[in-house]
């Protein structure tokens, strides 16, 4: 029978010069899907307690989902898993674009990259010829530049490249892998959270470009047919996708303003006065030209953009989405739209994470704003809130590390326990990873559901503003501990297909396209368990490096009440914090530490854990 799985995972020693094929396990795959939970499974077995992010042992994985590629909406996606130097546990990155069914095309699950190359380099697949380049040439280069050069090199405009810009190259904990972002008629991608720019920059690998031709097979193609034309069917129908397909990401701007959910001022407060400024409405009217779609979506919400006018007019970029026009725009109380393109465009160029880096900038602009670093510290620049010249020089700082950058470029987790002074209470980080764009006071679910997550702050585990904002009391802990529980369990699921998080469609379509695919039977049941299957395994990974209850903590800013807006008045407390947590442990089956029990590993199929 076939199956959409190639069965084959490409395996690449950076040290030894080594290129090997090896045969994907089918029981791994099939009890963890595929992408984040294959992966995660493979990041365990591959690493051990203290495994140096940084090090050669430790395997940086492009891992595809057995949808990967076919022609179900959004199956463009796929992830990059790697112990992250930024948390120092499980990192899952998933990126869209083109890049993801190119690598299944050439016939690989999975690609693991592992060792350190002495000279930088790059990976070059073209079906079954796969190559270790050197990349002298391209080292200093940013993203762009990187794909331009390889596709001209190869003489491929369809060449696929996942690059590192400077921040990759100088391990800054939070750079990014970049994919394919300067073409303006496909949408490109970025493998955006946790640092594997940086593990891709310790290996001195530059890019990893992919051309696949074959064919990917399923194993009932009508059956797998129908599902997908369902698929489909429920995507045009559904009532916000028109929007979606308008404004993309950005739509959101001005409802979370509304609803006192938009982080400003370093999340000092959760409304800002310039939002319409930075909105989804304004992006369309003023500097959206088009929009571009990643594989096989038909939601296309990816915006081409060009600022026409001000003191950044010509800046073109794909974006900015949501999430940086939060923590680049509101969250530095930046409300010009072009200087936030800017520093979008950057972000991507250099390789940095647009969140954290947002974040790192609304902690350093809060710390020059109460005089605990001078201007002296900030090598002769003043970062004031909502002033663009410094906001932008610090981000070019920080991908070189260069004076104060060096110091930024290790995320407001180390620079605020280095500096001291405080600075701790209103670094927003949990595990390490910086915050997202969503106000927990505002969203009590989305404090539980940083504090839990399995890669450290995170929206994408269990976005519950949502279900939040339709329920009678949406500032209530109620119920917030089996909302967060259940969303963690069926996202781990729909991202190990991988899935993109708007389609409006659910578990029993996936299910349907996961079975024809593969010729697997699994049931809706059995599909969830996976995901919390995953999810224990994540847990057990993080534990295997130290951590427990302490690290499922909120900083202590959200214990302050917020000073204005709709939410006015709103914080956590500790108490009703614990209190949540006791009830999140106990419905996952661990213990008051948070450490997965015996039995409850046992249930999972986990017992290699213990």
């Amino acid at each position: 029978m076939d199956s959409a799985f190639t069965g084959k995972v490409l395996e690449i020693d950076l040290t030894d010069k080594k290129v090997d094929v090896t045969d994907l396990n089918m029981e791994d795959a099939k009890l963890f899907i595929g992408g984040k939970g294959l992966g995660a499974k493979m990041l365990w077995d591959r690493t051990e307690a203290g495994t140096d992010p940084l090090g050669p042992d430790n395997p940086l994985m492009f891992v595809t989902g057995p949808l990967t590629g076919l022609s179900a909406p959004t199956s463009g996606r796929y992830c990059v898993v790697t112990k992250s130097p930024l948390t120092g546990i499980f990192n899952d990155s998933h990126c869209g674009g083109f890049f993801g069914p190119a690598l299944k095309k050439a016939g690989y699950d999975v690609l693991v990259i592992k060792g350190i190359s002495d000279e930088p380099c790059t990976v070059v697949i073209q079906d079954d010829e796969v190559s270790i380049e050197d990349a002298s040439d391209l080292w200093g280069k940013t993203t762009s530049e990187t794909t331009v050069a390889m596709r001209e090199k190869y003489h491929e405009d369809s060449l696929r490249v996942a690059s590192i810009g400077p921040g990759g190259e100088n391990m800054v904990k939070y750079a990014m892998i970049n994919i394919d972002t300067h073409d303006q008629k496909e949408r490109g991608g970025q493998a955006g959270r946790g640092g594997a720019g940086a593990v891709m920059g310790a290996k001195k690998l530059k890019a990893v470009a992919v051309k696949g031709t074959g064919t990917i097979g399923q194993a009932h193609p009508e059956a797998f047919k129908k599902a997908s034309k369902e698929a489909y069917r429920i995507t045009r129908e559904d009532d916000f996708i028109p929007n979606r397909t308008k404004y993309g990401t950005p739509i959101w701007i001005n409802p979370m303003n509304e609803y006192g959910i938009l982080p400003t001022k370093n999340f000092q407060h959760a409304v800002f006065d310039d939002a319409d400024d930075i909105s989804g409405e304004t992006m369309e009217q003023d500097i959206v030209e088009d929009n571009v779609s990643c594989y096989a979506c038909p939601i296309r919400c990816g915006k081409h953009s060009v600022v026409k006018e001000g003191e950044f007019k010509g800046t073109k970029l794909e974006g900015p989405e949501y999430e940086l026009l939060v923590l680049l725009g509101s969250n530095c109380c930046m409300g010009d739209l072009g200087a936030v393109s800017k520093a979008s465009l950057l972000v991507d160029e250099l390789g940095l994470d647009g969140i954290t880096t947002g974040n790192v900038l609304g902690w350093a602009m809060e710390c020059f704003e109460k005089g605990i670093l001078s201007k002296e510290d900030f090598d002769g620049l003043e970062p004031r809130f909502g002033e663009a010249e410094p906001y932008i020089e610090l981000i070019k700082k920080i991908a070189e590390r260069k004076g104060v950058g060096d110091l930024l470029a290790e995320g407001v987790m180390r620079a605020s326990e280095k500096v001291g002074q405080g600075t701790s209470e209103f670094a927003m980080h949990c595990k390490g990873m910086e915050f997202p764009g969503y106000e927990p006071r505002g969203s009590p679910g989305m404090g539980l559901a940083y504090a839990t997550s399995d890669r450290g702050a995170c929206h994408q585990r269990a976005w519950t503003v949502r279900a939040e904002l339709e329920m009678e009391d949406r500032f209530s802990a109620d119920g917030r501990a089996k909302l967060v529980k259940d969303t963690q369990d069926e996202r781990a699921a729909a991202y190990s297909l991988v899935m993109c998080d708007f389609v409006p469609f659910g578990v029993p379509i996936f299910v349907d396209m996961f079975n024809t695919a593969t010729g697997f039977d699994l049931t809706e049941d059995e599909y969830l368990k996976a995901g919390e299957r995953m999810w224990n395994l994540a847990r057990m990974f993080a534990v295997r490096e130290g951590m427990d209850r302490q690290d499922d903590q909120l900083p202590k800013r959200l214990m302050e009440p917020l000073p204005d807006g709709p939410t006015k008045g709103n914080a956590f407390t500790q108490e009703m914090f614990d209190e949540m947590l006791d009830e999140y442990y106990t419905l996952r089956g661990w213990d008051e530490n948070g450490i997965p029990t015996e039995d409850k590993l046992k249930e999972l199929g986990l017992e290699f854990t213990l």
